[in-house]
């Protein structure tokens, strides 16, 4: 076996095949979604995943009205953010969010799961999340995928 045949390839802007998916989010536990779509947003699917080029797929998410969270976690749970002044500091739990605007707390927990960089704020662009079944985005034909089929 000549070893010196395989490379390494690498993928950058021009060799990317972004695609558009859709995830339902009904019935789905709220950080089992999100991991998974922090991999699909960032292209840990592919097979030709680099880590320093956003080669993930454009993801949205629908039914994000209907996530679920396990025990007393809408309650107890508390996120925590702060003004810059002095005294500053904010809490506030995932039912306040929720209530809020639903697609906040999707949106901040896939955020916490990708990487803290430019790179970052650019792969959560590609991420589009709305409350019920219609979204905007059928001029791009995407393609719906059953999440709980991923690892």
């Amino acid at each position: 076996m000549d070893t010196l045949s395989y490379k390494t390839i690498s993928a950058n802007v021009a060799t990317v095949n972004k695609e558009w998916v859709v995830v339902d989010a009904s019935g789905q536990h709220l950080g089992r979604l999100a991991s998974k779509v922090a991999k699909l947003l960032r292209g840990k699917y592919k097979p030709n995943f680099t880590p320093h080029v956003d080669c993930g797929d454009n993801v949205i998410i629908i039914n994000a009205g209907k996530v679920e969270l396990t025990g007393n976690k809408w309650t107890d749970r508390i996120y925590f953010s702060y003004t810059g002044y002095p005294g500053g500091q904010r809490e506030t739990t995932p039912r306040k969010l929720f209530e809020k605007d639903s697609d906040r707390l999707l949106r901040k927990v896939v955020k916490g799961m990708l990487p803290k960089n430019r790179l970052g704020d650019k792969i959560l662009t590609n991420l589009y999340v709305y409350d019920g079944v219609e979204h905007k985005h059928a001029a791009q034909q995407p393609k719906t995928i059953d999440i709980n089929s991923l690892k």
